[in-house]
């Protein structure tokens, strides 16, 4: 069972990173800063596909959060869900509301209500523009609603593995059957992306949980062997970059960060205050720094200067400064009308 002695403070310092990659990424695709090098040309435009590790490390966190409870019965599927809308559903609201107003339309208005029911991950062709990289917030929240069958899958280490298997064929099949013109209706002209749909993407889900059950002997190999670990981490970052980028590159380079990240506990670019700190907030950060860029390319501050590198790099921190900034003050404003409502509530109740 995990306990809060299963904290593995690492897991921080991967989101916190992960979160600054794809900030970089977006801002470098979305203000067409064009700049050359392996830097500009390959190593950020590939921080796109750390969502994937989000995804790996929410398989991995759930599980750690409410496997056991599941298997145990001592939390109730009404109970969990109300936990997981609880979190999520005012920070992304308030998010979703802001995006409107800014660029209010007919389709956004249709989009907004899909957002708000964070049911939007079951449309069979998601392309939805308001909070448009909350796509792996849709994914994810999918993930949610099917956990209770995914504890039924891990409920032992064989099944798990079975299960593993066969998310590694769906998502052959899906890139190279399901996925076509034949299968997915106008698949070019609405911008069709494998990575919004979850038989797709279930192969990092369960990646996640299969690494929750070994979870013990993992954390124990990294730590023991920091640097083995770190050497599979290196190994696995150059392969994605000399073979590809496609699911089994990724798949081991997200694998070998967490494996990694689970044998950190003290120090170190991964257990820092600045890590915890932004690892704490990673998702918020996440959902809301392209209305942070938006903002910024409304007052013309994209381009503030005549040299492309400065304007990137003040851009990129000016995203990333203010998107921690609004998030901290967003938790803060929503937690206090929290507040206020449930004494509401007390007083009502009381009279």
């Amino acid at each position: 069972m995990a306990t809060k002695a299963d904290r593995y403070e690492g897991i921080d310092g991967l989101k916190a990173y992960a979160i600054i990659g794809i900030a970089l990424m977006h801002v470098l695709a979305n203000g067409e800063y064009r700049m050359g090098g392996f830097v500009f040309e390959r190593l950020i435009p590939s921080f796109t596909n750390l969502v994937f590790l989000f995804m790996i490390v929410s398989g991995f966190g759930m599980c750690c959060g409410y496997y056991q409870k599941f298997k145990d019965q001592k939390i109730s599927v009404v109970d969990f869900y109300k936990k997981r809308y609880n979190k999520i559903w005012p920070y992304f609201a308030l998010l979703c509301v802001l995006d409107f107003v800014m660029s209010p339309s007919k389709s956004a208005l249709y989009e907004v209500f899909a957002n708000l029911t964070l049911c939007q991950g079951l449309l069979p062709n998601m392309n939805i523009s308001v909070i448009g990289v909350s796509w792996t917030l849709a994914v994810i929240f999918v993930f949610y609603l099917l956990f209770p069958f995914f504890c039924f899958l891990l409920e032992s280490k064989k099944r798990a593995w079975l299960a593993f298997i066969c998310a590694v064929i769906y998502n052959f099949v899906c890139s190279t059957y399901f996925f076509d013109e034949s299968h997915i209706a106008d698949r070019v002209a609405v911008n069709f992306s494998a990575r919004t749909n979850i038989l797709y993407c279930a192969i990092y889900f369960i990646a996640g949980g299969l690494i929750f059950l070994y979870r013990k002997e993992l954390a124990e190999f990294a730590s023991k062997h920091k640097v083995i670990a770190g050497a599979i981490l290196l190994i696995a970052a150059v392969a994605y970059f000399a073979l590809g980028g496609n699911t089994l590159t990724m798949l081991f380079f997200c694998v070998a960060a967490l494996v990694y990240a689970l044998g950190c506990t003290t120090g170190g670019v991964l257990v820092n205050p600045v890590a915890k700190f932004l690892g704490g907030i990673s998702f918020e950060i996440y959902l809301c720094h392209m209305v942070i860029y938006r903002v910024l390319e409304k007052l013309h501050l994209v381009h503030p200067f005549g040299n492309v590198l400065l304007a990137y790099i003040f851009t990129a921190v000016a995203v990333i400064c203010g998107s921690v900034v609004f998030s901290v003050c967003a938790k803060w404003f929503l937690n206090k009308i929290e507040t206020f409502l449930k004494e509401r509530v007390r007083r009502v109740n009381h009279v």
